[in-house]
């Protein structure tokens, strides 16, 4: 029985060594046409029409209640560039490989997609590895950090806390992790929460169905922050992500830095960088 702990280093061997270790009854033949299934289904969702996602869903009651607020009742979003939402696709695309790389390495999956529900909110677990609940995730470099170092509690802008507990009360059981991959540079880690000690998420479910109800608007998520030491502020990591940018700061400006864009605020003195006059369009 190979241990959960151990994963890592199990997949990275199958592909050192190109010699599978298949969990008996599956063959390395039915792992790759599921794989192949699964890419199927995946291209299939996008060139078809998307699901209304303005309802809380088990994915997104990590986010801010500013944001979900404003994605209940249907605010205008900024729009997803190609290039993103090509991102997005081969993100899913990494995240099913890795999956089928983790069945090649003999270990045992279950409740692959299983449905999950808490208090009526609903979603999609991505399944069980040897008994323990496994979210995959693909991230940037830097974002791989906090899976390796185990500093997701301490830095969840994208509430991937919550999004796990939840799958993990579905099932009864206090704890789960992430299998995350470094898409750049293609390191695997793996990382275990326990929530026995946290406030349970139905109590979370409850406080966001009555935000979702209430008229008023829920405070900002972020404070701007410094730009450096020039005098001037911009939005916090979790804004500049956040579709809802121009809905909570009408003034912001986008200026095109050799890292990206960067979102500022309250100029002082003036970037000597290129702006973005056409972002929001």
């Amino acid at each position: 029985m190979k241990k959960i702990y151990n994963l890592v280093d199990d997949i990275y061997k199958v592909l050192e060594t190109s010699e599978p270790s298949v969990v008996h009854p599956f063959s390395v033949d039915q792992i790759i046409e599921e794989f192949g299934e699964s890419m199927k289904e995946m291209l299939l969702s996008v060139i078809t029409k998307r699901e209304d996602k303005r309802t809380l869903r088990m994915s997104n009651i990590g986010k801010t209640d500013r944001y979900l607020w404003l994605l209940h009742r249907g605010h205008k979003q900024e729009k997803m560039a190609p290039h993103v939402l090509m991102k997005f696709l081969y993100g899913h695309a990494t995240e099913e490989l890795v999956l089928a790389l983790v069945k090649l390495a003999g270990h045992e999956v279950t409740n692959q997609q299983k449905e999950a529900e808490v208090n009526g909110i609903k979603g999609s677990m991505d399944c069980c590895i040897d008994g323990t609940l496994i979210d995959v995730k693909t991230a940037s470099s830097f974002g791989f950090k906090k899976f390796k170092e185990g500093s997701v509690r301490n830095d969840d802008p994208f509430g991937y806390l919550a999004q796990l507990q939840g799958y993990a009360a579905s099932l009864g059981k206090s704890e789960g992790g992430w299998l995350a991959i470094d898409k750049v540079n293609g390191h695997l880690a793996l990382h275990i929460e326990n929530f026995t000690y946290d406030k349970p998420i139905e109590e979370r479910i409850d406080e966001l169905k009555e935000i979702m109800e209430s008229p008023m608007l829920p405070e900002q998520c972020h404070a701007v922050v410094p730009e450096g030491k020039s005098g001037n502020t911009k939005l916090a990591m979790g804004c500049s992500y956040c579709v809802f940018k121009k809905e909570c700061f009408p003034q912001v400006k986008v200026f095109k830095y050799s890292t990206g864009p960067r979102f500022l605020v309250d100029i002082v003195n003036y970037p000597k960088v290129p702006e973005i006059y056409d972002y929001f369009d």
